[in-house]
């Protein structure tokens, strides 16, 4: 539980302020400012660049910004994207905390790296299949607008929050690859509301910080492999 702000880099400081930038005037830019969408997106993003680094403080933020995002998610009725968040991802994220913690590296400032096995990746085959046919239902019961892309989204994010708990790079994958769903998800959205243009925006760069961390955990990686 050491400082996280302490052991950035200058690029990674470059990084963080410049999306707190770009989403804080995205936000602006609209005439509209949505306080809670801008205030889950810096939230978001700080998760992010502390994730890169292998830091707890990552899951305890991933937590507050499941919270936010599921009200955002309530207020358009994309039941999905909080059903998700709310009941999946945030329990989720309470785990890894529990798990990151357990398990530091030896200099004891980060999590400690996991290779993924053939039983993990079993695992995360059946789950998700079976995840993503029960919230289908679900989801088609409350008729949830864009339920093609709000389905894709929970298999996404339930195959990123477990990576994310099982300490692997790869967990960085999974995140980009729900930030491209929901990107598609929310720019239906915005089609309806200019008003959640600035969340498409948000998870623009919510991609490229993951990337980054996908970068970041493979540069860790080959110091223990």
């Amino acid at each position: 539980m050491n400082n996280p702000i302490k052991n950035l880099t200058g690029k990674e400081w470059g990084l963080w302020l410049g999306s707190l930038v770009i989403v804080i005037f995205s936000n602006i830019l609209t005439g509209d400012v949505d306080l809670l969408t801008l205030v889950a997106a810096c939230v978001g993003i700080t998760s992010l660049i502390f994730a890169a680094k292998g830091n707890v403080w990552a899951q305890i933020l991933m937590i507050v910004f499941s919270i936010l995002y599921g009200i955002i998610s309530w207020r358009f009725q994309y039941w999905g994207e909080m059903i998700t968040y709310l009941g999946m991802t945030m329990p989720m994220a309470i785990w890894s905390t529990i798990t990151w913690i357990k398990n530091p590296s030896e200099n004891g400032h980060e999590v400690a790296i996991q290779k993924l096995t053939f039983k993990h990746i079993t695992g995360l085959v059946f789950f998700g299949i079976l995840i993503t046919g029960i919230f289908y239902l679900i989801l088609k019961a409350m008729d949830t607008p864009n339920i093609v892309f709000s389905t894709i989204s929970i298999t996404t994010s339930f195959i990123a929050a477990a990576l994310m708990m099982l300490r692997t790079s790869y967990y960085a994958l999974g995140y980009a690859s729900n930030d491209i769903v929901l990107i598609i998800l929310w720019t239906l959205a915005s089609i309806k509301n200019i008003a959640y243009i600035p969340v498409v925006v948000n998870f623009a760069i919510f991609f490229l910080n993951d990337m980054y961390g996908f970068v970041s955990w493979k540069k860790r990686e080959k110091q223990y492999y």
